[in-house]
């Protein structure tokens, strides 16, 4: 719940921005000109994101990101559910415990890992 009110505030962004919202497999997908920009900035460990889930929230670049990328990003609406309000942190930890490995913290990252596992 904590995880997709947050995603909720993107959404209400994304309205703003005159974005597209809809409700796909109980999800929603939102993606808007801001997002966009958002997204192609990415994260300090990975830049031009396609998607990015918060919690029953999905945020895309454009409408073929969130279609090549929903299997995936579904996974990661399951991790959420499982994990709560620890999500995110747990997220994150995974992502530096894979970079003082020396590892890709993007890739080999346990959730993506298990997303890319999962949706192929």
């Amino acid at each position: 719940m904590p995880t997709t009110c947050l995603g909720l505030i993107f959404v209400l962004i994304a309205w703003l921005d005159r974005g597209h919202i809809s409700l796909v497999q109980g999800v929603i997908e939102v993606h808007s000109p801001l997002l966009t920009r958002l997204l192609d900035r990415g994260l300090p460990w990975v830049r031009g994101i396609a998607a990015l889930t918060l919690g029953h929230v999905i945020l895309g670049r454009d409408g073929n990101c969130l279609n090549r990328s929903r299997a995936h990003e579904h996974v990661h609406v399951r991790q959420c559910e499982y994990w709560g309000p620890f999500f995110i942190p747990a997220y994150l930890l995974a992502s530096v415990v894979a970079y003082l490995k020396g590892r890709d913290p993007y890739r080999d990252n346990w959730f993506e890992r298990q997303a890319y596992a999962r949706h192929c």
